[in-house]
């Protein structure tokens, strides 16, 4: 912990970066660290160090128990109260005090004058400014924004919903686990994240619906996870699912390139109608189970309305008439979904380890989020033109030139486990040196 202090430091921050320019290396090349000179720490300021930096690193994982993303996270910013004390204000305040507190340590070890502190502090304030500017060429999803604290708490009643937080840590059913040890291994889940062998808030096969009635619909599940942990409902919480939590889902789950929304909405053309895909628990049966759970018996009922409507001939009024040109309407957009899925199912077998994009590629038309529908059809295009037969779904769809390609490149052997087909290259010869003319080699 004492390195790590020292490594967080103005000081050795400064130095770091005299290093790379005097040397000309770009950052982080392996080695530049045993270029820098090392103080000689004494046991008291080594403890003092240590005591700090252990410190600092309990703090920043408390501001990170609100972070649904997080190793660290527990509940959400409405919620974490029940937890205990949550100041961020004053956490940062604290930071503070221990960053002044490690930097004046550093400076004094590596003989820092006056002067030049003033200097370095000067040229990190100056350096900090300009982190924070906004970068014109990133992706929207890539500025990542505080969270509004009614849409995270929506966003966790939304995990809640579908298994994968527990609700019982913000009614005291379930203590939060001992802060770890800052060296121990990450943990395989957060400690909001629902514990195996739990019981989950609601029961279900991955897939909830917008569907008002249903049993497995998302919008009544939410707000029946709000109630349980004493917490009034927003106004049209349905609305804000169809219209706002995906995209504020897509970029809560995104880091730099990767994008990995868990929660997929398959939906209709004009979005009437939703299936909430939960991407932990897809399978190759998954679609198999949207068609004959959810369509088809949308379908049926939907098919009976409109029956009652047509027999009632003459005797339609004009809300009737608008109803069942509505529910036409509906029916042809129920059936253009069951074709699509019936069409996708038989051959659709996704494995998670070629990660979310690649795996939700092949149902890109299901979505209507437009920027990620493009980055999805996109995806799949590069599939289909071999740019990522490392994946398990390239294997799938065009098992004969993967393998093919397994023969020459061994990577993508291994990747498919198909190393026996890979053909080592037979090393070409040496050419033999010519001997000069008129004397020895």
């Amino acid at each position: 912990m004492t390195a790590l202090a020292l490594f967080n430091s103005q000081a050795f921050d400064y130095l770091f970066k005299v290093a790379l320019g005097r040397f000309g290396f770009p950052e982080f090349i392996v080695g530049i660290l045993q270029l820098l000179p090392w103080p000689s720490i004494g046991d008291a300021q080594s403890s003092q160090l240590a005591r700090l930096s252990c410190r600092a690193w309990s703090l920043k994982r408390t501001l990170d128990t609100i972070e649904e993303t997080s190793h660290a996270f527990a509940l959400p910013a409405a919620l974490r109260s029940r937890l205990g004390d949550y100041d961020p204000p004053a956490i940062e305040a604290e930071l503070a005090r221990i960053q002044a507190e490690i930097d004046a340590i550093a400076f004094d070890l590596y003989g820092f004058s006056e002067t030049d502190r003033t200097a370095v502090q000067a040229s990190q304030g100056a350096a900090s400014a300009a982190d924070e500017l906004p970068d014109e060429e990133a992706d929207d999803e890539d500025r990542v924004a505080p969270v509004d604290h009614t849409a995270g708490l929506l966003s966790w009643t939304v995990g809640v919903a579908f298994g994968r937080f527990d609700w019982r840590l913000a009614i005291g059913e379930r203590a939060a686990p001992a802060e770890p040890e800052p060296f121990e291994p990450l943990p395989a889940k957060s400690p909001g994240m629902l514990p195996g062998g739990a019981a989950p808030f609601h029961v279900h096969e991955g897939i909830l619906v917008d569907d008002q009635g249903h049993p497995h619909d998302l919008a009544r599940l939410v707000e029946e996870v709000l109630a349980r942990v004493d917490i009034a409902v927003p106004e049209d919480v349905r609305r804000w699912l169809q219209r706002d939590f995906f995209a504020f889902h897509l970029q809560r789950y995104s880091k730099s390139r990767r994008k990995a929304p868990i929660y997929w909405p398959l939906t209709t053309t004009s979005g009437s109608y939703t299936l909430w895909v939960y991407y932990p628990s897809l399978t190759s049966q998954t679609l198999y189970t949207a068609i004959n759970d959810f369509v088809e018996p949308k379908l049926k009922q939907v098919g009976a309305d409109v029956t009652a409507l047509r027999n009632k001939g003459s005797a339609r009024t004009r809300d009737d008439e608008k109803q069942f040109e509505a529910l036409q309407a509906f029916e042809l957009e129920l059936i253009e979904l069951r074709d699509t899925l019936l069409k996708l199912a038989p051959t659709y077998k996704p494995n998670h380890d070629d990660g979310v994009q690649i795996s939700a590629a092949r149902l890109w038309q299901l979505f209507r989020h437009k920027p990620w529908q493009k980055v999805l059809k996109d995806t799949w295009a590069k599939l289909e033109k071999g740019d990522y037969d490392w994946a398990h779904l390239a294997m799938n769809y065009w098992p004969e030139r993967v393998r093919e390609k397994c023969k020459t490149d061994k990577s993508l052997a291994i990747a498919h486990g198909l190393e026996d087909l890979y053909i080592e290259l037979e090393a070409a010869p040496k050419k033999a040196r010519k001997k000069k003319a008129g004397g020895d080699e």
